[in-house]
């Protein structure tokens, strides 16, 4: 059985949305314009990168990853890793040619039998109307989140506000840097 794990960059008070500078938010590039960039705060992506068996993205996010990824040397083991799209809507027609295997699913279900499969990882990136679908399905195993030391307010947030049970965690690895940055990776109880 394949590990989901639901990896991201968020401020303090949840916000996930456009860390790196994605147009159409307010606030975007907080993690690189708002926060002191130290090299070893960003270890775990590394990790990420070569523990991987996959990138498990959203409609949204792979059409935002695969106009800037493909081609960049910092992205090149996530650039050669197969792609799964969750999506309803797009077409086999889009998918970016030369960006790795790029599988189509079109439900939960299909992601569950996914997991149910061989190999390593498989790491959502952005995603977050993914990230809340696949949390309230109870399909994450371990969240990687990397706080940063900021308030944003408005904007899409990692975790759903769904009137749910209480999910539980067990924090297995944390870190604090210089620049207020906070490493917390949880397993998810069940």
């Amino acid at each position: 059985m394949r590990t989901l794990i639901s990896t991201a960059f968020v401020s303090l008070d949840g916000v996930m949305e456009a860390p790196g500078g994605e147009t159409g938010y307010r606030n975007a590039g907080w993690t690189f314009e708002d926060v002191e960039f130290l090299p070893e705060a960003y270890a775990i992506k590394g990790r990420e990168q070569e523990e991987a068996g996959a990138l498990l993205l959203g409609r949204r996010s792979y059409e935002a990853f695969s106009a800037v990824w493909p081609g960049r040397a910092e992205f090149a083991t996530y650039n050669a890793l197969p792609k799964y799209v969750v999506s309803t809507t797009l077409g086999e027609d889009a998918l970016v040619p030369g960006w790795g295997p790029t599988t189509l699913l079109r439900s939960l279900d299909e992601v569950a039998a996914l997991k149910e499969g061989e190999g390593g990882p498989l790491l959502v990136q952005g995603s977050a109307r993914l990230h809340h679908a696949l949390a309230d399905a109870g399909l994450v195993d371990r969240y990687h989140l990397l706080v940063f030391p900021l308030l944003l307010g408005a904007g899409l947030r990692l975790f759903p506000a769904t009137d749910a049970d209480t999910r539980k965690l067990r924090l297995v690895e944390h870190a604090a840097y210089a620049n207020g940055v906070q490493l917390n990776v949880f397993d998810v109880v069940r």
